[in-house]
């Protein structure tokens, strides 16, 4: 049997990983947001934030079949903004599932850089008021919303990206990596 047919195989595949590895720090952007620093997809357009509450916001083309961009935007709130737990479900009573209930989010621990993050995941029919305090409702069936929030000693940060179904399952991995990336600068 004839070994260099299979070492010019493996010589190949480690080629290729090697430059598909090298390749994923080009295909990110660094945004710093007050005393983070943190990740993107460079895909992701950051923009300028609509008001002075958001510290970020990065809008996500819509996938084939959603006809919506999704929108990433980071809060912060100098001394933080209510519990992680009562953040939350704030985030849960803006969606309602099919039989019109609030659905009951994912919540799960991860680490930045050198930060805790707190991830959280829901899913269903979002109905948050269009503007904070405002009457008039959002009403997007299939809809998803990836949160992370950190809790640093001088503030609250809180990440949220809302968008169809699609678009934000197509989101995850880089939302993810997001999160991993996620730096406090130092005091």
């Amino acid at each position: 049997m004839n070994a260099r047919p299979s070492r010019m195989l493996l010589a190949a595949l480690v080629a290729g990983m090697v430059s598909v590895l090298a390749g994923a720090d080009d295909a990110t952007q660094e945004i710093t947001a007050r005393e983070l620093t943190f990740k993107v997809p460079a895909a992701w357009k950051k923009e300028q934030p609509k008001s002075s509450m958001r510290a970020a916001q990065i809008t996500l083309a819509p996938v084939e079949g959603d006809k919506e961009p999704a929108e990433l935007v980071l809060f912060a709130f100098p001394n933080g903004a209510g519990t992680v737990q009562a953040n939350v479900a704030r985030w849960e009573s803006q969606f309602v599932d099919a039989d019109g209930k609030t659905p009951k989010a994912e919540v799960e621990k991860k680490k930045g850089k050198n930060v805790d993050v707190t991830r959280v995941e829901i899913a269903g029919r979002y109905v948050a008021a269009v503007t904070p305090g405002g009457a008039e409702k959002n009403n997007k069936p299939d809809a998803r919303l990836l949160g992370a929030i950190v809790e640093t000693p001088t503030a609250g940060y809180f990440f949220k990206m809302v968008g169809p179904e699609k678009t934000m399952k197509a989101a995850k991995p880089g939302f993810d990596a997001m999160i991993a990336s996620i730096t406090k600068s130092a005091d």
